[in-house]
């Protein structure tokens, strides 16, 4: 595995602690970026359902959820794609707070209208893209506030 790199404001190295953390995605641009630097649970022919329901089976296995399953402004009906960060070390018990998120995200997911079907490969790259991109920009809040 890769070891990742930052400096702080004092100027120091700061090592990311990427093997902490897994990513459970539907996600081909999630899994290729991140595949290197931690663990991709990629389910390649899943929904974002899918997803919330893999995250929900860890969640009951004393991991925790470090991102929320329904990142963004993006409607889960308007997207077929979906990332959750996901701790990489079990817990005593099952972390209720976790456990309230993906239950909310898959009650919000069964009551969403019918997801449109995207047809064109560039709409599909945008979705994949911004789904990047939220799980991107989640990564230093994570590591900020020592969550993983």
């Amino acid at each position: 595995m890769v070891n990742f790199w930052r400096l702080t404001l004092g100027g120091e190295q700061e090592t990311l602690h990427a093997n902490k953390y897994q990513i459970v995605t539907n996600n081909p641009m999630v899994a290729d970026v991140f595949g290197e630097r931690c663990r991709v649970v990629f389910l390649e022919q899943g929904s974002d359902r899918d997803v919330i329901e893999t995250v929900r089976d860890l969640v009951h296995q004393h991991y925790r959820v470090l991102t929320a399953p329904l990142a963004g402004s993006v409607k889960p009906w308007e997207t077929p794609y979906r990332s959750v960060m996901v701790s990489t070390s079990k817990g005593s018990a099952i972390d209720e707070t976790s456990l309230e998120l993906v239950e909310f995200a898959l009650m919000v997911i069964r009551q969403s209208k019918e997801r449109l079907e995207t047809t064109k490969p560039s709409i599909d790259s945008d979705f994949q893209t911004i789904d990047l991109s939220l799980i991107e920009s989640a990564l230093p809040s994570v590591e900020a506030i020592g969550r993983i």
